[in-house]
């Protein structure tokens, strides 16, 4: 039987845990220099004979004292110390929790990633995050929003149901990206998000029979990519914040953790979800670090 004093100090022990996985949760593995996640395959439609090399930043959540712009430029330079031959941006630069010290504004985070730099460009997608901030935007239902307006002021293209068809050792390829899924918050009498993303009408802009990757941020839309997609790139997950053992308590998807992270293939066609960068709602990380994706196409 345990005694008073043995209880006691379990309690205790017990709260001193809890506090310090608190503290490591919020104060230091959000702040982690970001790893290097690398995925290598040969998805269906590939061209024999293209190595490809596409590095993808997800979920930056610019905000202080967590993801500053000078912290932000060092992920540039570790992005760019890979030597992608294409840099993707997967959405969702602007704070996604209120629990900020300081915001930090769109022509701050939007001058830090104009240092970007690869030999085929840098192309980016919004999250929905950056419409939701984005009051103007809301009201009007449409865009641009901040967001989109501070990335091409850096010139940094945005694919909102667009395409860009790029070239590399004489083989041709797509880069598709989605308006978000998520864009509008629910109105008076309304209890649904909606989103601005179109699917077939995108895709139809690929008029070749070269191969596409779709940049999609929220994950969700990957059961309607059809097999003529060869990678969906996403982030809006964030892995969860909280991963153990392969599990996310919480994930904000329909589908749970089916596409919370990771490298999921279905039905031949393949999907890789970033971990992320930033936090939304908490700020907090655990089992879970800070990430950049390098993914090496054709290389499988």
């Amino acid at each position: 039987m345990i005694t008073r004093r043995g209880f006691l100090r379990l309690a205790g022990g017990s709260f001193l845990s809890m506090v310090l996985l608190g503290a490591y949760a919020v104060g230091i593995e959000p702040m982690l220099p970001a790893h290097v996640k690398h995925y290598a395959l040969a998805p269906p439609h590939w061209p024999v004979g293209l190595k490809l090399r596409v590095v993808a930043l997800a979920d930056i959540h610019a905000c202080r004292p967590w993801m500053t712009p000078e912290r932000i430029a060092s992920l540039v330079e570790a992005a760019n110390a890979l030597q992608p031959d294409i840099i993707v941006l997967l959405g969702d630069y602007t704070a996604g929790t209120h629990l900020v010290t300081g915001w930090v504004r769109a022509a701050e985070w939007a001058e830090a990633l104009s240092g970007l730099k690869a030999p085929l460009g840098v192309l980016s997608i919004l999250g929905n995050h950056d419409w939701w901030t984005d009051r103007a935007a809301q009201r009007a239902g449409a865009g641009p929003t901040a967001s989109r307006k501070a990335l091409e002021h850096v010139s940094i293209p945005v694919l909102e149901n667009d395409v860009v068809r790029l070239e590399k050792d004489g083989h041709g390829f797509w880069i598709a990206g989605l308006a978000d899924q998520l864009a509008l918050l629910p109105g008076p009498g309304q209890s649904r998000f909606k989103g601005l993303d179109d699917l077939d009408g995108t895709l139809a802009k690929a008029g070749d029979g070269a191969p596409v990757i779709l940049l999609a941020h929220e994950p969700d839309i990957f059961p309607k990519v059809p097999w003529r997609v060869s990678l969906t790139l996403s982030g809006h997950t964030h892995g969860g914040q909280v991963r153990l053992f392969g599990y996310s308590p919480v994930v904000p998807s329909r589908f749970g953790n089916r596409f919370a992270y990771g490298h999921v293939v279905e039905n031949g066609r393949n999907l890789i979800v970033s971990g992320g960068l930033g936090f939304s709602i908490m700020p907090v990380r655990f089992g879970m670090p800070p990430e950049i994706l390098q993914i090496d196409l054709g290389s499988a």
